[in-house]
């Protein structure tokens, strides 16, 4: 079970990390803090919201990477995935719908495969195979 929840771990914070570091650093062709504020802010949120979440993201997926601070990790990303849901990729259906121009890559089934993903490290932990587990002395309980 730990090394499957290594790899869960490994897979979701190299996307969180590439994410939040699109939304913070600017970083693989994103906007930065700046731009993302504006889109955040475009939404109806507060500017703050944006920080709080490229933030969680990027040291969230860090986090996750290295099993430290896991599931708490693991309920910020769950949030920042469940508001994505709720402002941004939930009103156009399940589907990415890559192959159609009028709605391409808006669909919400990448985020909440990532939300499954955070929520089920929310309920597992990291596994022996991390910083938490190491720490708790191989144990899986908080």
């Amino acid at each position: 079970m730990s090394f499957g929840l290594l790899i869960l771990r490994l897979v979701l914070g190299v996307i969180f990390i590439a994410h939040g570091g699109q939304k913070v650093f600017g970083w693989f062709g994103g906007h930065g803090i700046e731009g993302f504020a504006s889109h955040v802010t475009s939404m109806g949120l507060p500017t703050f919201m944006a920080y709080v979440a490229g933030y969680t993201e990027f040291l969230g997926g860090i986090a996750v990477i290295i099993g430290l601070l896991t599931r708490l990790a693991a309920l910020g990303i769950s949030c920042v995935m469940g508001v994505a849901i709720w402002k941004v990729h939930g009103a156009n259906g399940l589907f990415l719908n890559l192959m159609c121009e009028a709605n391409k890559g808006h669909g919400m089934e990448f985020v909440l495969a990532l939300l499954a993903m955070a929520l089920c490290l929310v309920f597992t932990g990291a596994g022996k195979i991390s910083l938490d587990g190491f720490i708790r002395g191989g144990s899986n309980q908080l």
